[in-house]
C-alpha cells in the first residue's frame, strides 16, 4: 500500500509558518492560479513546501510524489512549489 503523508511523520498543517497561507487558499503560482490542498514537510525535499491543485493549467501529479500521497486532486494538476514563490 502506498504511504501517506500522515502516517509518516508529514502531518499537514493549516497554514505556513508565517500564516501568510492557510489550506484552501487561492493562489497563483508561476501565473497559474491553483488551491493550496497541502503546507509542511515532504520526503523529498527539506524545509517548508505548499501542495497546490492548479485549476486551470497542468502540472506534475495527483499529490502523490515518490510513492507518498500528500494530497489528492485530479491527475496532472498537481504541484509542490515554496510558500516564496507564491503570490497571494
Amino acid at each position: 500500500p502506498a504511504m501517506n503523508a500522515e502516517g509518516d511523520g508529514h502531518a499537514p498543517r493549516q497554514s505556513t509558518a508565517d500564516s501568510s497561507i492557510s489550506l484552501g487558499q487561492e493562489v497563483v503560482w508561476s501565473g497559474k492560479k491553483g488551491i493550496v490542498r497541502f503546507i509542511g514537510q515532504v520526503r523529498f525535499a527539506g524545509g517548508e513546501w505548499v501542495g497546490l491543485e492548479l485549476t486551470n493549467a497542468m502540472g506534475m501529479h495527483d499529490g502523490k510524489v515518490m510513492g507518498v500521497s500528500y494530497f489528492n486532486c485530479p491527475a496532472g494538476q498537481g504541484v509542490f512549489a515554496r510558500p516564496a514563490q507564491l503570490e497571494r
